[in-house]
């Protein structure tokens, strides 16, 4: 018999056998990261219940080649050259787009289409592909001080969400991206003895949204809190966050924003429509940053609950804030509707984005997501300077150093390609054999109950 302790009754015993899947190097070296190649997607995890997940860990890259390393990758034995391109060893960078290019799908037992999909950034809050450290009690994002509010800064993340299932759990990611995506990753669960009732059971379900640009009514220029814009909303129109039927619980959500107008990006209210709700909703708020449960304003704050990821006075015109219906949980028996106001009465047209979570009842709604070039975040562009004039008159030793570099450009992704590929084909064996040792350890909880 195997018994663990769970964290909300440590003092009782509980039947159930904790596990993990991961990433780990199966054949005992230290390449712990899968490798998935543009346009594929990955199995993390596929696990026969009864059981539910506890707890996700994920770090990631995905790295553009910006010119010839001296180390070869097939020599290196990492992911990433952690080397500043000042020294001239490497010349690398972080794809700044890649938290919206990869793609997160979780499905629960008979789910045919995925009940969580989201960029993987977004998912864990990581909003705008901007890296930032916070704290919160569902989940938390550690970014190293240099790469802190970077496009494409390097992350870990945490998910502490109870994901129960009762015949299956599997989640997949799919790079869309143009470039090799290393994904490091724990899928910590539990198996447990007896499938859950199928008339309690609410299952785990997150989906992101975009409106870029929302849909305001305003000129641009109207400034927010401005005489015109005091105009009524008594329908509840609004930017969705979640709509979907069923039974089941709202947990809350994040977001994200960026103001181009340069005034405030608040002021719209927050109404929750649950089951038959008319106007009023049941639950009606009185402005952006109080649904956040913060006033005057944004502060930065990052509490178990609520508060934010990214203050707009770090980053001019982003903001990413969140808010955790865990201690007063949002319930819902037919069907709920989750909006707010993109300004007072909706005057502004930003860039907004959202992640909600929830449990509910399956079958889910049929969950979708834009295509990867409308995800994109919109983030400033520079303009290289244009390349020489090719009537430019160079000496031989100039000519030379410029085709060595093609050449030896050439040789470098040729090693790396080789190296991704023959990594990417060692993680498509990994998975199936995570299947497989997912199985056994069921078969051997299962053995010890008849003992």
């Amino acid at each position: 018999m195997t018994r663990t302790l769970q964290p909300s009754s440590a003092h009782l015993p509980v039947l159930a056998r904790s596990a993990r899947i991961s990433s780990w190097d199966q054949s005992g070296l230290n390449e712990d990261a899968f490798v998935v190649q543009p346009g594929e997607t990955a199995l993390l995890a596929d696990i026969e219940g009864p059981g539910k997940i506890t707890h996700l860990w994920f770090v990631q890259t995905c790295r553009r080649i910006l010119g010839p390393g001296l180390i070869p990758y097939s020599k290196s034995g990492v992911a990433m050259m952690e080397i500043h391109n000042a020294l001239g060893l490497s010349y690398e960078d972080s794809d700044p787009d890649y938290y919206r290019k990869v793609i997160i799908r979780m499905y629960w037992d008979d789910s045919e289409t995925p009940n969580v999909i989201a960029p993987i950034g977004d998912f864990f809050c990581l909003g705008h592909s901007m890296a930032a450290n916070f704290q919160s009690l569902p989940f938390t994002v550690s970014v190293k001080p240099s790469e802190e509010k970077k496009f494409g800064g390097s992350a870990a993340f945490n998910c502490y969400l109870t994901m129960p299932f009762n015949k299956r759990a599997r989640i997949e990611i799919e790079n869309q991206g143009e470039h090799a995506y290393f994904q490091y990753f724990y899928v910590d669960y539990e198996l447990l003895p007896a499938p859950y009732d199928p008339k309690e059971i609410l299952y785990f379900h997150a989906h992101w949204r975009r409106e870029n640009p929302t849909n305001g009514w305003a000129p641009n220029a109207m400034q927010t809190n401005s005489l015109e814009t005091q105009v009524p909303n008594l329908t509840g129109d609004g930017y969705t966050i979640l709509e979907t039927t069923g039974a089941g619980t709202f947990i809350g959500c994040n977001h994200s924003v960026l103001h181009h107008q340069g005034t405030w990006w608040g002021e719209g209210d927050d109404f929750i429509f649950i089951d038959d709700d008319t106007w009023p909703p049941s639950m009606h708020g009185t402005g952006g940053e109080d649904y956040f449960t913060q006033g005057w304003g944004m502060q930065k704050n990052a509490y178990p609950y609520c508060g934010t990821i990214i203050h707009e006075e770090d980053v001019p015109g982003h903001q990413v804030s969140y808010r955790w219906h865990l201690a007063d949980p949002v319930r819902f028996s037919k069907k709920i509707t989750v909006k707010m106001e993109h300004g007072h009465a909706n005057h502004l047209r930003d860039d907004w984005s959202t992640t909600a979570y929830w449990y509910q009842t399956l079958p889910g709604p049929k969950l979708e997501i834009q295509p990867v070039q409308e995800r994109l975040p919109n983030r400033p562009k520079v303009v290289p300077p244009p390349e020489p004039a090719e009537d430019r008159s160079l000496t031989d030793l100039q000519r030379r150093n410029i085709k060595q570099r093609e050449e030896r450009l050439e040789e470098f992704l040729r090693d790396r390609n080789e190296w991704l590929e023959r990594r990417a084909k060692a993680s498509r064996e990994r998975a199936l054999k995570n299947v497989e040792l997912a199985k056994d350890v069921r078969r051997r909880f299962l053995k010890s109950l008849g003992e």
